[in-house]
């Protein structure tokens, strides 16, 4: 007597995407674009846009033109500004959610807690923070970097008796206008929101732990026969993007993946920021001393500020340097024995970036932990996007995926990537695609060869407390390529590099 073999599981879900920031929106598009309806988008928050709803601190902006921060194939005509507001992001992203008729595919306050992948079914099983779990066949993690705020480490923070507040955490009731205001960390977020609260406060200190190189941001406003313009002529803000792109692509290749062969353009960056420095606060030679980063261009995220360093030469705005000893109850001691007090401490001081990738518990065949594999075995991947033992799963944001130039470039080509494999494992009938061991070798082989000649290698890197590298010493942030060669090889790798099983 023969028996019928049962019907394969059929999952809730054909794809989950986890995150509705801009990556996860990006690959909401793709799935549209490719035909895919079968698909549900989780956000842990109440909100899309990611880092663009979370982050509503005063100053907050972007750092790249939003004509390169902004999906190609589809610009806004809307922006305010060259360098818009972090408010404008978060309507764009509504914009486009509403555009594409993304609403119904999300599914907000849905916390994911651990993913599962069970061989014997091809299934990944998604448990969610409210004990809910959900079944897909394929994951795309788009759950970003900036995502979880680092909290410094500093003896006493928690006793501190005024307001304390994050960035990432701003409370918009909070009233620092006329009060005693101290600022940790230097970083992006700091160099945003030093410059809005100077002028507000009675006094700020600036507790600086590593300089930052930066350039000026040319914040143009776009006045509205320009915004007309690209509404009647939307080929004229493509060209515009083709032309941001461009300039960011050849200075971050070319100077810093590049850095071995070109160092002279890190030189000159070093020296333009050297030069705006100068100018900003007057040749004052003590803050120059204090405000000049001992590592080269690149080791860290540069940025572009508006008026950041020029604060420091304000009467009421002090840069300290000492290393923080402790919080008090009413302020801050250094390491030199002074203590300030304070009205209010705000924390610009980042987020958890490759220590919270992925952000939740994740196992592939075998039971395998990614975090561990990433931890013991290095950081790596499959052109920054699928990982070997990890079958049905691509990263918009892993080891090894950012360019360094626009976002929103790098979202493409790994929503590109990701579609060509699920589409073809359908094509095929198969249900489990995953990376062949040895080409993702191959790859990761081929990647630590390219980093070598990065500026991230360089030995100044080491003291620049950059999230770009990682304890065994490698610099998984960055992919060292261009987004243009990244997004030709995601148009283009073969796709037997692949296993499909059906």
């Amino acid at each position: 007597m023969t028996t019928t073999p049962a019907p394969p599981e059929a999952p809730d879900h054909l794809v989950l995407v986890i995150g509705a920031g801009f990556s996860g929106i990006g690959t909401a598009i793709g799935l549209r674009r490719a035909g895919i309806d079968d698909f549900l988008v989780l956000e842990e928050r109440d909100d899309i846009g990611g880092s663009w709803h979370v982050n509503r601190y005063p100053g907050i902006a972007v750092d790249i033109s939003a004509f390169s921060y902004s999906f190609a194939s589809d610009p806004s005509p809307a922006w305010s500004r060259l360098f818009p507001p972090g408010q404008e992001l978060k309507d764009y992203a509504d914009h486009i959610a509403d555009t594409y008729r993304l609403r119904s595919k999300l599914r907000l306050d849905s916390r994911v807690v651990s993913a599962t992948y069970q061989e014997d079914a091809h299934l990944w099983r998604v448990e969610l923070a409210d004990g809910a779990r959900l079944s897909a066949r394929f994951v795309v993690c788009a759950t970003g970097w900036l995502t979880k705020p680092k909290t410094p480490a500093i003896p006493g923070l928690d006793r501190f008796g005024g307001d304390v507040v994050h960035t990432a955490h701003w409370d918009p009731s909070l009233e620092l206008d006329g009060r005693t205001v101290a600022v940790i960390g230097t970083g992006a977020s700091g160099v945003q929101i030093v410059p809005e609260l100077a002028p507000r406060v009675e006094r700020l200190h600036v507790y600086q732990r590593t300089p930052i190189w930066l350039l000026p941001k040319p914040d143009l406003a776009l006045p509205a026969p320009v915004r007309r313009l690209f509404r009647r002529a939307p080929w004229t803000q493509r060209a515009l993007r083709r032309l941001t792109d461009t300039v960011t692509e050849v200075s971050f290749v070319l100077g810093m993946v590049h850095y071995r062969r070109f160092p002279y353009l890190v030189r000159a960056g070093e020296a333009a920021s050297k030069y705006y420095l100068r100018r900003q606060v007057n040749g004052d030679p003590e803050l120059i001393r204090k405000l000049t980063p001992a590592y080269r261009v690149g080791c860290k995220r540069p940025s572009l500020a508006k008026g950041y360093w020029r604060t420091f030469t304000r009467d009421d705005v002090e840069l300290v340097t000492e290393p923080i000893e402790e919080i008090t109850e009413k302020g801050i001691r250094t390491a030199d024995g002074r203590e300030e007090h304070f009205d209010a401490i705000v924390l610009a001081t980042g987020f958890h970036v490759l220590d919270n990738l992925p952000p939740f518990p994740l196992h592939g065949s075998g039971g395998r932990n990614l975090q561990e594999f990433w931890r013991t075995e290095r950081f790596q991947s499959y052109e920054g996007t699928s990982v070997k033992g990890y079958p049905n799963l691509w990263f918009i944001v892993g080891p090894y995926s950012f360019t360094g130039g626009s976002w929103f470039g790098m979202i493409d080509y790994q929503v590109t990537h990701a579609l060509r494999v699920i589409t073809e494992a359908r094509r095929r009938g198969a249900t489990e695609a995953v990376i062949r061991p040895e080409k993702h070798d191959a790859s990761f082989r081929e990647t630590l060869r390219r980093q070598r000649d990065t500026v991230f290698l360089d030995p100044s890197c080491r003291t620049s407390n950059t999230y770009y590298l990682d304890e065994h010493g490698d610099a998984p942030a960055v992919r060292p390529a261009s987004t243009f060669e990244a997004a030709r090889r995601a148009r283009r790798f073969d796709l037997d590099d692949y296993r499909y099983t059906p």
